[in-house]
């Protein structure tokens, strides 16, 4: 399945020379939710921002990781960006190690945002798109009336936040997300699937928690050793799982120094 892309390219010619930078968003995300460390590693560099499939302008079908690795292998393809810098936050995350782990050629390097190779995160989610799924929509909705009736299964209003972003306003109101796949695939969203013993990623990764985040854990680091041997831990003490939302400017530098690493 080829994933919608947002795509900027450097005013100078020397950053088309350098593999591109691939963001990938996640759960109930979107690809401009990467908008702001587009614009400035686009500055520079080659940059895309894909929607995985249910989400954004991507088309819907059946998820698990296996099949949205497979889905950004196929749209980077088609955009000639192999191999490219790929940057995964949470369900992302687990999207990018898995392409990693089955396309490692297409992948120059690797930085995972607050997630780990494993089963775990997601905790408030696990149930969210099964009571989204259900929501009853009237004939119409405004913002202010689409935020009330979110609040009834979303009590945190950064949360409601984002998924506003995934709702049809106006006449018909519904969701623009696949809503319904998304719930269904939540097992495998919040699980890993089986990896085979001898696969690992051997380039350049980098994981980067939240300080406040338990999403990655002391328990994750011998797994994390296995399949990506050269991997490094760098923690934003400050931030929680959405890292890259509360504190842009420290994760800007983090991603900014990795990119500017020499190859293994």
């Amino acid at each position: 399945m080829l994933l919608d892309v947002i795509e900027r390219k450097p005013e100078s010619d020397d950053g088309l020379s350098k593999p591109p930078v691939v963001f990938l968003h996640g759960l109930f995300g979107r690809a401009r939710n990467f908008g702001f460390f587009q614009r400035r590693i686009g500055e520079f560099r080659r940059t895309l921002a894909l929607d995985l499939r249910n989400h954004g302008d991507s088309p819907h079908g059946p998820a698990d990781y296996p099949t949205m690795a497979e889905d950004v292998y196929e749209t980077l393809k088609a955009h000639d960006a192999i191999p490219a810098a790929i940057v995964g936050h949470s369900m992302g995350g687990k999207t990018a190690m898995m392409l990693a782990l089955r396309h490692p050629a297409a992948v120059e390097r690797l930085l995972v945002a607050d997630i780990a190779p494993g089963a775990g995160g997601f905790q408030q989610s696990h149930t969210l798109a099964a009571d989204l799924a259900a929501l009853p929509f009237p004939a119409s909705l405004n913002r202010t009336e689409a935020d009330a009736l979110l609040s009834r299964v979303i009590p945190e209003a950064d949360v409601r936040n984002l998924m506003l972003q995934n709702l049809r306003l106006g006449e018909k109101p519904g969701w623009t997300i696949g809503i319904h796949e998304i719930a269904s695939a939540m097992p495998e969203i919040v699980g890993w699937p089986p990896v085979p013993q001898e696969t690992n990623f051997t380039g350049r990764t980098l994981f980067v928690s939240g300080g406040k985040s338990r999403y990655i854990q002391p328990s994750n680091y011998p797994e994390m050793k296995h399949l990506f041997p050269h991997y490094h831990l760098e923690t934003i003490p400050d931030a929680g799982h959405w890292l890259h939302a509360e504190k842009p400017m420290e994760f800007l530098s983090i991603l900014e120094g990795f990119l500017n690493e020499l190859t293994l």
